[in-house]
């Protein structure tokens, strides 16, 4: 697995700013803001974005505890999204009291918007990296996307990368591969167009990532259904098999190397040293 498979991109040319950005920003902005998205399971509505703790498991600790300790909050502000981050099986009476996952993803999107949001408009000069992990990666891919193609809440050129482990959309052709690159595709579009209650599978992202393509960090690895499906007809084995990925060995374990290795690096060590490098390398903007 000692590869990477970083598939060529043909750069675009990004989009002109917005007019009226100033020359400096207020003092309290920080110079990055990284949006961090759990998976499902692996938040709360009510969790601390600051200091996450509903699940102390979480996957994505492992790279938002090293990232927030390697800068200062002046320089890099780690916000870890809090959102309900649940999957209601439809098949499965015992689970009616979780939410579903269109209001989890829902309520996932437009917290991370809202922050982004916010954020630029007190800090106008202040960068984004983006970073999520299976229903979170589908959150922070669609932001990622509606981004690149003029329908998010920042200029593109904003933002400085987008990591994701286990995308639900994923498409290779997309993404920059980051070590292993299966041959399947997201769950979301695999299953397509199969009427589920409450599980919306919404396919390719329309648009793609457009100019930030070359920016967007993909890992999947081998088998895991959730990022390297096949193509599923049915929809009793469909919603079966959405749930039975979200726990399988192999999506629960990229913080091992047992299925996703890159050079003795698991997915969470390499995502959280691709993370550090781009916010060393990130501008930083003068403050009044």
């Amino acid at each position: 697995f000692a590869i990477n498979n970083r598939a060529p991109k043909q750069r675009q040319p990004h989009p002109t700013p917005s007019p009226a950005r100033p020359t400096a920003q207020p003092a309290d902005c920080p110079d990055v803001q990284t949006i961090v998205i759990p998976g499902t399971w692996e938040s709360a509505a009510n969790d601390s974005p600051t200091q996450p703790h509903a699940n102390p498991n979480s996957l994505l600790l492992q790279v938002s505890r090293p990232l927030s300790a390697a800068e200062p909050a002046a320089r890099n502000d780690v916000y870890t999204v809090p959102y309900v981050a649940q999957f209601r099986n439809p098949l499965d009476p015992k689970t009616f009291n979780q939410a579903t996952y269109d209001e989890s993803r829902a309520q996932g999107t437009k917290r991370a918007k809202d922050k982004i949001t916010e954020v630029n408009e007190h800090c106008p000069l202040t960068s984004y990296m983006i970073i999520g992990f299976s229903q979170g990666a589908v959150i922070g891919g669609d932001i990622a996307s509606d981004i690149a193609n003029g329908r998010g809440p920042v200029d593109p050129d904003l933002v400085l990368g987008v990591g994701l482990i286990a995308d639900g959309r994923r498409d290779a052709s997309q993404v920059q591969n980051i070590g292993p690159n299966p041959p399947g595709v997201g769950a979301e579009r695999a299953v397509q167009g199969l009427p589920m209650p409450g599980i919306t599978m919404t396919g390719t992202r329309s648009g793609g990532f457009g100019v930030l393509a070359d920016k967007v960090e993909s890992i999947c690895a081998p088998g895991d259904l959730i990022c390297d499906a096949p193509t599923i007809g049915n929809l009793f084995d469909a919603a079966n098999k959405l749930v039975a990925a979200i726990n399988n060995p192999v999506h629960a374990m990229y913080g091992t190397t047992k299925y996703w290795q890159l050079n003795g690096q698991t997915a969470t060590q390499w995502m959280a040293d691709w993370a550090e490098r781009t916010v060393a390398a990130a501008p930083r903007p003068p403050h009044n």
